[in-house]
């Protein structure tokens, strides 16, 4: 008999705003409600929207930051989110916590030119507590409860598959 390991991945459903993680062997390890975007679906550069397809993690940011560290342009900015710091901010697009960075790996669909999910900056993130998952809502990127990213963050590596599909 000869067993075939399957790698650990990912699934987001857009319709249902749920990211799965199966395990080595195909079963479900774990089930979150996210947040995907506001504009729907799409690949286009500044659409907003939260590309389709085949993607890997093509990085794992912020191991060690505390629950709730603001990130802008990947780095820990030393804030940690507060209703009184997003009063302050009220139009920053909040990235907290973790970030996993997606690249797609379907060229002419979510990789290369236009339609590259990498260049676009989307990730898998944490958000504000205040923020309510499971409904439409990122400006691209997919958003998570605090918590949970960081259970999902501990759980996968970079190359970790990730399937986006409606």
């Amino acid at each position: 008999m000869i067993w075939v390991q399957l790698a650990m991945r990912i699934e987001i459903s857009i319709t249902n705003q749920t990211l799965t993680l199966f395990d080595n062997f195909g079963g479900v390890k774990a089930k979150y409600i996210i947040s995907t975007a506001a504009n729907g679906v799409g690949c286009e550069k500044n659409s907003g929207c939260t590309p389709l397809g085949e993607h890997i993690i093509r990085a794992k940011i912020g191991a060690d930051a505390e629950p709730n560290t603001v990130f802008v342009g990947r780095r820990p900015t030393g804030e940690i989110c507060t209703p009184e710091l997003m009063a302050e901010f009220p139009k920053r697009d909040w990235i907290l916590t973790r970030i996993l960075w997606l690249s797609g790996k379907e060229v002419g669909k979510n990789r290369l030119g236009n339609l590259d999910t990498m260049q676009r900056y989307i990730y898998i993130h944490g958000t504000p507590d205040s923020v309510e998952i499971g409904k439409i809502g990122s400006h691209g990127c997919v958003r998570m409860r605090n918590s949970e990213m960081i259970a999902l963050f501990d759980l996968v590596e970079v190359g970790t598959p990730v399937l986006i599909s409606e």
